[in-house]
């Protein structure tokens, strides 16, 4: 990426990603991933995700760390630790336009399951939260998405959105930073670090927002959407390739 155009546009990309995330309590990567994948390629663009979605999940949990639940919240993440190694070696062999593919059918298929509510009996209790964590330390580090499956276990659960937005951050800012330390740190310039910075901070501003002013069922809409169209545009890129 080079020029003002490109890191005026990976600011807005940051920005919408960080506004939905406010928004939702996760979701920053399923909107921005396929976007900074296809903007910075498949390397610097999942760890770029992973180190803005850590940050933000962090200045969210701030307020509701309390309302964290260990039980749940400790085998799910010691599992994504146990699998993130093996997501960075896998994306580490596979050719870019592979890694395209993958990336945006593991976002589509995530996705349409989020959609429809998906009922899995493997999905409950402790060995449901060991499974969710396994496939999204797995996923986070090799794609940058590792929030469906614990939707899913939510879902499964019968958490409520007041529960489950402090355990998601929680899990975000865990496995995120499990990502970036198997993973580094991208290699950006200090405008690019500039421009994703400041793109952050205004998201969360904005997002903070809309937040009191947007049902939550149309911001959360939103989010699958835009998560849908961002997969699909990657899966075709990675084809075209």
């Amino acid at each position: 990426m080079s020029g003002g155009g490109g890191e005026l546009l990976l600011a807005a990309i940051v920005l919408v990603g960080a506004a939905v995330q406010w928004l939702t309590g996760m979701g920053f990567a399923l909107v921005a991933v396929p976007a900074l994948v296809l903007l910075l390629g498949p390397g610097t663009g999942v760890v770029l995700a992973n180190c803005a979605a850590g940050a933000i999940s962090l200045v969210g949990l701030a307020g509701g760390w309390r309302r964290i639940r260990p039980g749940a919240m400790v085998p799910l993440v010691a599992a994504s630790a146990c699998t993130v190694p093996l997501g960075t070696w896998v994306a580490a062999r596979l050719p870019e336009p592979v890694l395209l593919v993958g990336l945006g059918a593991l976002v589509t298929a995530a996705v349409l399951l989020v959609m429809r509510g998906a009922r899995v009996p493997a999905l409950r209790g402790t060995r449901g939260a060991m499974a969710a964590g396994a496939l999204g330390g797995f996923m986070n580090a090799s794609a940058g998405v590792g929030g469906p499956p614990v939707s899913l276990y939510a879902v499964n659960a019968d958490w409520s959105v007041p529960e489950f937005v402090p355990n998601a951050q929680f899990y975000g800012v865990v496995v995120n930073a499990f990502s970036v330390a198997a993973n580094g740190l991208p290699r950006l310039a200090a405008p690019t670090w500039g421009a994703a910075l400041t793109g952050l901070v205004t998201g969360a501003v904005a997002g903070g927002a809309l937040a009191r002013r947007v049902p939550e069922k149309w911001s959360r809409l939103l989010v699958l959407w835009l998560a849908l169209a961002g997969g699909l545009v990657a899966v075709a890129k990675g084809l075209w390739g």
